[in-house]
């Protein structure tokens, strides 16, 4: 057979014929190092509750939460995010059970620090689990306070270093918070604790499942997007990142994650600090919904997760982290 023209020197596939030789000139890798781990704890004894809306997932009691920490202390992930599910009756419209030495969270902290303290923690600052309308803050006359909220949030987060906890994540979205938890920290010489900012928390349509798991369905008229950040708009992410970083952010958190690849990369490329991505419970049950029915392999939960480090993620939360931890130590 007559080959027609002249084919050129380079060969871009000669780089991709074998295994060995991809895994050479691989741009990014994913390892255990770059996974977070999200746990849902629920009062109560001997539970290991099956959430509805995110198949695969679960909720603890907190008796029980050493079974999911030792896994992630065997497997080597490095961080554990803690989330509760509060029940309705001590929920409130202050959402004072934040401030609960004895709340879910805090018990939650003290337990995994006292049987695996090489594992960090991390504890989300926000009231959304504590309030009977569902919002991150105190809502009066169909508004979000700004101000009256951070005030409970530096309560909350001090209470949380309090109990041990290693990163303090404020995921509220009010103006100003992360300079007024750093002073707050400082001057409880907590001046270890890293804040990791959700910076640019979209108010987006990815949450229902998560809502579903920690009971914060919102059960009021006003929407949330009075203070979570528009998704049409990206620059205004680099305007949130900016100011978090100056009030004193260890790290930034973006999130959703695929849907905002876009913003991943320009945070990272204008930025010189870590930047994390949560994969949120409506990208995860998704996935998972499509591997179960055959639409999609298995490796799609790789991809999707490699997507976030090519984006230039330094980590990310992920409810797949177990599953993908044992895939990368087999």
């Amino acid at each position: 057979m007559k080959i027609l023209g002249k084919y050129p020197a380079v060969r871009l596939r000669r780089n991709r014929k074998y295994n060995w030789s991809r895994r050479l000139v691989a741009e990014n890798n994913l390892t255990v190092n770059d996974l977070i781990l999200p746990i849902f704890v629920v009062e109560g004894k001997n539970k290991i509750e099956p959430i509805k809306s995110m198949p695969g997932a679960y909720r603890y009691s907190i008796d029980k939460i050493n079974n999911v920490t030792n896994k992630v202390n065997k497997l080597g992930i490095p961080l554990v995010a803690i989330f509760p599910h509060t029940p309705h009756k001590k929920k409130n419209s202050l959402g004072t059970e934040a401030l609960n030495e004895d709340n879910l969270v805090c018990k939650a902290i003290r337990r995994i620090k006292r049987n695996n303290p090489d594992i960090g923690v991390m504890a989300d600052v926000a009231l959304d689990p504590y309030t009977i309308h569902g919002h991150d803050g105190i809502l009066k006359k169909k508004e979000i306070l700004n101000d009256e909220t951070v005030e409970i949030l530096s309560k909350q987060a001090v209470l949380q270093a309090e109990m041990g906890c290693d990163v303090i994540a404020p995921s509220d979205m009010m103006d100003g918070r992360v300079g007024v938890i750093r002073k707050a920290l400082d001057k409880n010489n907590f001046k270890n604790v890293q804040i990791l900012s959700y910076a640019a928390k979209y108010a987006s349509n990815f949450y229902g499942p998560f809502r579903n798991a920690i009971g914060s369905r919102q059960r009021s008229k006003i929407n949330k997007k009075s203070y979570q950040m528009d998704y049409k708009n990206s620059s205004e992410a680099l305007r949130e990142v900016a100011l978090d970083i100056k009030e004193g952010a260890d790290f930034v958190m973006i999130k959703p994650g695929l849907p905002y690849l876009d913003v991943i990369k320009s945070v990272k490329e204008n930025f010189k600090i870590p930047v994390f991505v949560y994969q949120v419970s409506g990208e995860y049950s998704m996935i998972t919904n499509a591997i179960k029915k055959g639409i999609v392999d298995s490796e799609a939960v790789i991809e999707s997760l490699m997507s976030f480090k090519r984006s230039g993620a330094s980590a990310i939360v992920t409810y797949f982290a177990l599953d993908i931890a044992k895939k990368i130590s087999n």
